[in-house]
């Protein structure tokens, strides 16, 4: 037991981590806004006192309007914006996943086995995957605007695991001591957190594509972070990715659990609520990569599929489990 509860406060360790994360990821997009506050403040300064002295023309590298455009924010009036608090949040990022992974790690040791077995455990490790995966990515491209919104998540289910699905490290019943639970669990984890930080990006985007409409709330002097997040078409690009991936391990998930479920139970399929909602989340991202890739759907409207489809996943991770009465339904909560 004293692996376990060691266990536990590396749990609470990652999850400290990540908070810590999240105030210096959401600082640096502060500063960022006020930056870009400032430098449109002082081009529209500068573009006044040109005016005043003959005209837009006399004032190098200014137009009628060009004080509205990102072009005017970016030059020698914005000035350098350090990113030194983004730096904190991607290595405090990375402590978190090693935090997780070795959390993780020691209950399978306490255990005996696998440590995928029950709720608790099924959102420690998908909250470890999507943090590896948003610090994974990074190292390929800068992504450091999902940051915050990233370690938030991260946050929110460590706390929820740690306070409402929390069970102590046991064996499992001899329906779940087969190598599907390493197969089919395992897979599904590894979709849920990809799906996890494909959300994320998506909802950036809906963003971006508000702000760019001209949306009055997202207009404000506190939205200015946006112009440095990646545009619209990148975000769904990168959420469109993500998503292909995940939605291949699910295909597999269904797959290995009606596998699983004939040697277990005697049949592949058996209308039970986890086996129905695990397929209506295939058929909403099998309808979002259709509508995308054959019917021309994108911006706006794909990410909302998106969106849609995370909604059904956090539902079958939850509501299934804890509403509806199954054979999947876990005990011990």
């Amino acid at each position: 037991m004293e692996l376990a509860n060691l266990s536990v406060l590396l749990v609470w360790g990652a999850a400290t981590a990540l908070a810590i994360a999240l105030i210096a990821f959401a600082v640096d997009l502060s500063r960022l806004s006020g930056a870009k506050v400032d430098a449109r403040d002082a081009a529209r300064t500068k573009e006044r006192v040109g005016v005043a002295a003959g005209g837009p023309g006399d004032v190098p590298g200014l137009v009628d309007g060009a004080s509205d455009t990102p072009a005017a924010v970016s030059g020698p009036a914005a000035g350098p914006v350090s990113r030194k608090l983004a730096g904190i949040g991607m290595s405090l990022s990375w402590l978190a996943a090693a935090l997780l992974l070795v959390a993780i790690v020691l209950r399978g040791i306490a255990a005996g086995r696998t440590p995928w077995a029950n709720m608790y455990e099924f959102a420690l490790v998908g909250t470890f995957v999507a943090v590896a995966v948003f610090v994974g990515v990074n190292t390929r491209r800068d992504v450091r605007f999902l940051g915050a919104f990233v370690s938030g998540l991260g946050v929110l289910f460590l706390v929820l695991a740690q306070e409402k699905f929390f069970v102590e490290a046991m064996g499992v019943q001899p329906a779940l001591q087969k190598y599907w639970l390493v197969i089919h669990v395992g897979v599904a984890i590894l979709a849920t957190g990809i799906f996890t930080v494909a959300f994320v990006t998506s909802v950036l985007q809906l963003l971006r594509d508000a702000r760019d409409n001209g949306s009055a709330v997202l207009g404000s002097r506190h939205w200015g972070w946006l112009d440095h997040t990646a545009t619209p078409s990148s975000l769904e690009s990168l959420s469109f990715r993500l998503n292909s991936v995940a939605f291949v391990l699910w295909t597999f998930t269904l797959i290995g659990g009606a596998i699983w479920a004939e040697d277990a139970w005697g049949r592949y399929w058996g209308w039970d609520p986890k086996e129905v909602w695990s397929f209506i989340v295939w058929v909403v991202y099998a309808a979002y990569l259709h509508a995308r890739t054959t019917r021309g759907w994108s911006g706006s409207r794909a990410a909302w599929f998106v969106v849609a489809g995370y909604a059904c996943v956090l539902f079958n991770f939850t509501g299934v489990n804890l509403i509806f009465n199954g054979k999947h339904s876990y005990s011990g909560l």
